[in-house]
């Protein structure tokens, strides 16, 4: 990690900047893939299968005996691991549920607002060498509690045609069926567009590669919501003389072993810290199995020397983080300067891994300074809010007069008139005229 001293405020832009993804030629290939499938359905989805994931399928729906083989396959401590963490997550989004709040806005005017479950969900695990069945969990748990009707999932098959066993035990066990063989921009298509065996849906979630996340993109203009913006996996930790820069050094491996394209960004107040954290990261990069991954995704990431632990926390707001540790002392105290964040970790036993597996958080999270702008995924995401008005006769005459005059100075007579022949009856009414 490259360390920058006390820099300037004017050289925080340059420092905040994510590392570059070759976007060449990326988008027409996936306008490709999205052609083939929208007009040759599971045809094409079998041919990028063949050409991509280098296996050949008759069948794209997982079948009940596979859900039943996978099971056998992952172990009881990875079972029982899962099942704690599926009640954790299940706990604190169902905690999200709201009740109806009727409010009389004005006498005789009654708004309220009710949620309705998007009906049509997709989901997309990756596969590959981190088969994400936690994020099975986080995406599926709190679609089943909003009520979406129908949960389809896909993830790339491996080169005997089969899923991780982890990500089919764990979509069974929250009651996901409907799982596919099908993996990168293909799937996202699939899920787009509809096909012969996969149904069209009405929001994607879920994360990946580059193709993934620019196919996400692409089918915004398919009238297809997506979560969030995704891109390369961060971590930002902030961490002061009370910090155990082995703890803090081994968030920052967390981090980095994603991917090559992973950023790990250290802000401190010491550079007594920072120096012994460097040194912990050297001591446990060489035991990890993703040393490679981990050592260029090191090059992308930095550690910053500032005045003050106020000046990090001001530094992250700039930079806005996917994950957050605050690894500093009474880091309670500092959770209302926090103002753009995914997802924040406070003290030297919160790790981010924590949150990625079974706190109850949800680890779907804006990276790429998105959390400027957008929350991660929760019970929210899978529903719509949708506002309610029941105007009584008392409320029309009350508000009537307000709506006749906001219309008028707008010019849209019509609007006006929807009032005025209200008032007007309920004047005859009122008289007993004819």
């Amino acid at each position: 990690m490259k360390q920058f001293n006390y820099p300037k405020v004017s050289e925080w832009k340059d420092l905040c900047e994510r590392p570059l993804q070759n976007q060449e030629n990326l988008e027409s290939q996936i306008k490709e893939v999205f052609f083939e499938v929208k007009n040759n359905g599971d045809k094409a989805l079998k041919f990028f299968t063949a050409k991509f994931d280098k296996v050949s399928l008759q069948i794209l729906k997982v079948s009940e005996n596979e859900i039943i083989e996978a099971e056998n396959l992952v172990s009881n401590e990875l079972k029982s691991a899962i099942k704690l963490a599926s009640e954790n997550i299940r706990t604190f989004h169902g905690s999200q549920q709201e009740e109806k709040n009727i409010i009389e806005t004005t006498e005789g005017v009654f708004c309220w607002r009710e949620n309705r479950a998007i009906e049509n969900i997709g989901i997309y695990i990756p596969g590959g060498t981190a088969p994400l069945f936690s994020t099975v969990l986080m995406l599926g748990i709190p679609a089943t509690i909003a009520g979406c009707k129908n949960i389809s999932l896909c993830s790339p098959p491996d080169k005997n045609g089969k899923i991780n066993p982890a990500i089919l035990f764990t979509a069974n066990l929250i009651g996901i069926k409907n799982i596919y063989k099908i993996g990168g921009s293909q799937a996202i298509a699939a899920l787009t567009f509809g096909t012969e065996t996969i149904s069209k849906v009405d929001k994607i979630f879920g994360p990946g590669n580059q193709y993934v996340t620019t196919a996400k993109q692409l089918a915004l203009n398919y009238n297809v919501a997506i979560d969030i913006p995704a891109g390369p996996s961060e971590v930002l930790v902030i961490a002061d003389e009370m910090s155990i820069p082995s703890f803090v050094a081994a968030d920052l491996l967390s981090q980095a072993e994603h991917g090559i394209d992973s950023q790990a960004i250290l802000l401190s107040n010491s550079d007594k810290i920072i120096k012994e954290i460097n040194i912990e990261i050297e001591k446990q990069l060489s035991d990890l199995p993703r040393k490679e991954i981990a050592e260029i995704a090191l090059q992308n990431s930095k550690s910053i020397l500032l005045s003050s632990i106020d000046e990090a926390i001001e530094f992250s707001n700039f930079y806005a983080p996917e994950h957050l540790i605050l690894a500093i002392e009474n880091a309670e105290n500092f959770t209302n300067k926090i103002t753009n964040a995914g997802s924040v970790f406070l003290g030297n036993y919160s790790p981010e891994s924590a949150g990625d597996y079974a706190s109850g958080t949800n680890h779907t999270l804006p990276t790429n300074g998105f959390a400027k702008n957008y929350s991660g995924v929760s019970l929210d995401s899978f529903v719509k809010k949708i506002t309610f008005q029941n105007v009584t006769k008392t409320g029309i005459k009350n508000l009537g007069k307000t709506i006749e005059l906001m219309a008028e100075a707008e010019e849209l007579v019509a609007h006006k008139n929807a009032i005025s022949i209200r008032l007007k009856s309920l004047e005859k009414a009122s008289t007993g005229s004819a």
